[in-house]
């Protein structure tokens, strides 16, 4: 797994390959969060130098879509650090998310946990009907 920890990267940017190698993404994944002004680069003619902010920025919208939120509400996420007084309004505004987040996650798996029970109530329907199909064709043929 990458390192998620900015701080100990060796020089102030990173290039895209360098990117793609430490946090395990596709430089086609970096230019699209480039284009949704999720990342910022700095650039040098054709070539794209990731700072410090980028990669704190990446991993947090890495953690975002692991845990399922949109690319919206993670670039709001973002955006809130710089209005107001900043790390609290984001702070309190992420917490709000998250807990919206983790009430569809939970919701989901109540959905879930019902269908596999359903699924599993099916398939033993189906093993019964065919075990008492092999006890008839076996009588049948005796």
């Amino acid at each position: 797994m990458f390192d998620w920890n900015a701080d100990t990267m060796p020089s102030e940017t990173l290039t895209i390959r360098e990117m793609c190698e430490t946090y395990e993404v596709t430089p086609r994944t970096l230019r699209f969060y480039e284009s949704k002004e999720l990342l910022f680069p700095i650039r040098d003619g054709q070539k794209r130098l990731f700072t410090k902010r980028d990669r704190a920025r990446l991993k947090l919208i890495l953690r975002g879509k692991r845990f399922g939120f949109s690319l919206e509400e993670i670039r709001q996420l973002l955006e809130l650090y710089y209005l107001g007084d900043q790390q609290t309004t984001q702070l309190s505004r992420t917490l709000d998310v998250a807990g919206e987040r983790l009430d569809d996650m939970e919701r989901q798996r109540a959905e879930l946990d019902v269908a596999i029970k359903e699924l599993r109530a099916q398939m033993g329907m189906v093993e019964d009907m065919l075990v008492s199909r092999k006890k008839a064709e076996n009588s049948a043929s005796n």
